[in-house]
């Protein structure tokens, strides 16, 4: 079923990675610039991530002994610095997700650069280090994003949807190659879990198990095939006590199989390109962006 399988760690099934991305409010203030600190109750729901689900998350981690991957923006990181100590205490990596959840598709190539360097240097002040790895907002990856986290010595990205296992993105500016970590929508809880007015998003609400089947039933496919299993989920809403007690329980049954590599995605991405380099593992390249200009559209006839 995958044509070209990557021999994963210690004779692993599968990769995976629980990606929580931490966005807490900084979407009630993106979205409402001008009166966001008036939505007392969304600002509420959000703010439920970083205090009160991401202690949660990270003490189960540890319990299990296994260590994840956070993507948070760096306003978020300013706004709830001890949720940071917290994955930072676990051994959790922190990777860069904008500075305040803004989308790169309405930036300038400038806009982009300047947010994206504001962003490093929370991280920096934060952590001790620069960030690794990058997911675009809302997967909102643009033109210039590559080459932008090229320059500034990203190892991965995990923002696009191209395959079911690691490969590589080049550059069709410069010809520099980043790592892609991928996932989809299917391993998004934002269809499953969330309901906003505020976020104009209305979805039906999926009771704590039926709403996991769909991450249960893509970890099967990955474990059964070799595939890269990363949920991207949010502290707001799979964090909640329920939600959270039945992936926990998931997660407790995987780890006795002994045979799935949970890390961290810079470790995945380090071992993904060290096994390139070495000739070990010959990936699928894409070259973004994808096209150089517009494909234009069909025209009336004159």
């Amino acid at each position: 079923m995958i044509k070209n399988p990557i021999p994963w760690p210690n004779g692993a099934r599968c990769a995976c990675s629980l990606t929580f991305d931490m966005d807490a409010d900084s979407l009630i203030h993106v979205d409402y610039p001008h009166d966001g600190n008036r939505r007392v109750s969304a600002i509420s729901m959000l703010r439920y991530g970083p205090t009160v689900a991401i202690p949660r998350i990270v003490d189960t981690y540890r319990e299990l002994g296994i260590k994840q991957t956070f993507f948070t923006p760096a306003w978020c990181m300013e706004q709830y610095p001890g949720a940071i100590e917290a994955i930072l205490s676990g051994g959790n990596e922190i990777a860069h997700h904008s500075y305040i959840h803004e989308n790169p598709l309405e930036q300038t190539r400038d806009d982009e650069a300047h947010w994206l360097d504001v962003g490093i240097d929370v991280h920096v002040r934060m952590t001790g280090r620069k960030p690794r790895g990058w997911r675009a907002p809302l997967y909102n990856f643009s033109e210039n994003s590559l080459d932008l986290l090229l320059e500034r010595g990203f190892s991965y990205d995990a923002s696009l949807m191209g395959n079911d296992i690691p490969y590589v993105v080049k550059s069709r500016i410069s010809g520099g190659e980043l790592i892609e970590l991928p996932s989809h929508w299917g391993l998004d809880d934002w269809p499953q879990y969330v309901q906003s007015f505020d976020l104009d998003y209305m979805m039906p609400v999926r009771s704590p198990r039926s709403g996991f089947e769909i991450f249960e039933q893509e970890f099967e496919a990955a474990y059964a095939y070799g595939g890269l299993w990363i949920p991207v989920i949010h502290p707001f809403a799979t964090g909640r006590l329920s939600r959270w007690h039945v992936f926990r329980q998931f997660l407790e049954r995987v780890l006795e199989r002994g045979d799935v590599w949970f890390a961290p995605l810079e470790e995945i991405a380090a071992y993904t390109r060290e096994l390139i380099d070495s000739g070990g593992y010959k990936p699928m390249v894409e070259l973004l962006p994808q096209y150089d200009k517009p494909a234009g559209r069909v025209l009336p006839r004159r």
